[in-house]
């Protein structure tokens, strides 16, 4: 029997007072059962009870010199940076870009969690074509950290894991460029996103989903311990600790400070052909990064896009005048001890 390999933080199952919470806005779903969360850490991290499986290997996987890891709460603009980071290391190859979906040139290591045995088994049942069932269930139910191994350098990898859930030797041995975005945002990203898998199947109003998301009660939560980790190594060599509000109001700006980072240089012509590529026009039409190959399996809602407006400050059309109130509370509440502000946009 091979050998437990260690991992320091203690797995629990949730209070009941917090299950009960959960369950209450998940009263019409279909799939609550498969959101069943364990809680991470002293810090309470809340995971998705199949990361149990993989937890000891991702924090104990091996890193090498050249990966380039994007670490965010999701919803931060992770799947821009992505795109942004692989063109730049990758001297700006467009046409593998369009060609090779996004998730395979930058593997997701926590992707799996959403996906347990009793999915597989009725994707694969009520799939017409099973070969492409098996390869998609390959693709995004499978734990990829044995994938990883045997990926050749350079590797970029995808987390929304905290970084104290991740190597401990990564950010003195590899490249990490982590997002942070106004939490009131990540929170209306975040139901949408909810509401766009149908895996998730979130049933209720934003509201239900922003008083789940305070209590520190949906996947990756909570969300200020997450950015503080970063935060707080920020003048690390290895760490670039970017503002999506700062992506939002200058793009070749913050374009040529990830280009400076990953020993990049562009040329005026190049800097613009990459903005454009990147503009919330182009890349919600761009069919490498958007998911919408999900939707040919029934995985996607008609209704909700991954790409969505690409803007900052818009969760103030969700947000009547007491969840501004509480927003703002919390907000001050979870700063207090730390330098850390978000960057105010202008709407």
């Amino acid at each position: 029997m091979a050998e437990q390999k260690h991992f320091p933080f203690e797995m629990k199952e949730l209070e009941d007072e917090e299950k009960a919470a959960f369950f209450k806005a998940y009263r019409t779903s279909t799939v609550d059962h498969r959101f069943d969360f364990v809680s991470v850490g002293p810090k309470k991290y809340k995971q998705l009870r199949r990361y149990c499986e993989e937890a000891a290997n991702i924090y104990n996987m091996p890193v090498r010199n050249s990966d380039v890891f994007v670490v965010t709460y999701q919803r931060a603009g992770t799947t821009w940076t992505q795109e942004l980071v692989w063109l730049l290391a990758n001297d700006l190859d467009y046409a593998t870009a369009k060609a090779k979906v996004l998730t395979e040139r930058f593997p997701y290591t926590e992707l799996f969690t959403f996906f347990d045995k009793k999915w597989e088994e009725d994707f694969l049942k009520n799939s017409e074509d099973k070969q492409m069932a098996l390869k998609l269930i390959e693709n995004i139910a499978t734990p990829i950290t044995g994938k990883l191994a045997l990926m050749p350098s350079p590797r970029f990898v995808k987390t929304h894991l905290p970084l104290s859930l991740l190597p401990p030797s990564l950010l003195d041995t590899s490249k990490v460029v982590y997002v942070a975005r106004d939490p009131r945002d990540v929170a209306v990203s975040s139901y949408h996103l909810a509401r766009l898998f149908k895996i998730m199947d979130f049933p209720g109003t934003f509201k239900d989903y922003w008083n789940l998301f305070v209590k520190d009660l949906v996947n990756l939560s909570p969300f200020f311990p997450h950015i503080k980790e970063a935060w707080d190594v920020r003048h690390h060599p290895n760490m670039l600790f970017l503002f999506y509000e700062e992506l939002i109001k200058d793009l070749p700006a913050a374009v040529l400070r990830v280009a400076d980072f990953l020993g990049k240089e562009l040329t005026e012509e190049q800097l613009a052909r990459l903005c454009d590529h990147l503009s919330f026009e182009n890349f919600r039409k761009n069919e490498s990064v958007n998911y919408q190959s999900l939707r040919e399996f029934g995985l996607l809602t008609p209704d909700e896009n991954f790409i969505r407006k690409g803007k900052a400050g818009g969760w103030r059309d969700y947000f009547d005048e007491e969840m501004t109130q509480q927003a703002e509370q919390w907000i001050a509440d979870n700063l207090r001890d730390t330098d850390l502000r978000f960057p105010h946009m202008d709407n």
